[in-house]
Parts: structure tokens; C-alpha cells; sequence
């Protein structure tokens, strides 16, 4: 898959990321969107390093979607965590 196709699997899954952790986030829309296409990244070099579990050159595959969605997943919590309003 390409960089091209790599981006629009992290848009994809940023959007499914926000829909699964719905709420504020410190940087909006296009924070979220940034965050689903580095966790696509992140995603499917974990994936690849530590499962052994290479990411398809194929876009519809299951694997490649789970691990792009995951990795968006821990960035979205990580940067709620570390970004968060807090609730003084």
C-alpha cells in the first residue's frame, strides 16, 4: 500500500477512533485527523515489529484496518491524557 493509501486509512480511522471514544478533543477535527493518520503509522509498524504480523498491501484487509484503528486508538487516549481540559 502506499503513502497515499496510508493517509486515507488514518482518516478512516481516526473517524472510527472518534466514533468509538466519542467527547472533546483539545485539538478538534483536524487534531483527530492527524492523530488517526499517525496511528495508522503506528498501527502497522507495532503490527509488523512486535505481532510478526505484516500489514497487507491489500486496503481491505481486516488486519491492516484493526491495527490502523488501534494505533489511533492509544494516540487519541494518549493525547486526551496528556492534552486534556481539565475539569477544575
Amino acid at each position: 500500500m502506499t503513502v497515499i493509501g496510508w493517509i486515507i486509512l488514518g482518516l478512516l480511522a481516526g473517524a472510527i477512533a472518534k466514533l468509538l471514544l466519542p467527547g472533546r478533543d483539545p485539538g478538534g477535527l483536524i487534531g483527530t485527523t492527524l492523530i488517526g493518520i499517525a496511528g495508522a503509522f503506528l498501527g502497522g509498524w507495532i503490527s509488523s515489529r512486535w505481532f510478526d504480523h505484516p500489514v497487507s498491501k491489500n486496503f481491505y484487509d481486516g488486519t491492516t484496518w484493526a491495527a490502523a484503528i488501534g494505533g489511533s486508538l492509544v494516540l487519541l487516549i494518549g493525547y486526551r491524557l496528556l492534552f486534556g481540559n481539565s475539569r477544575n
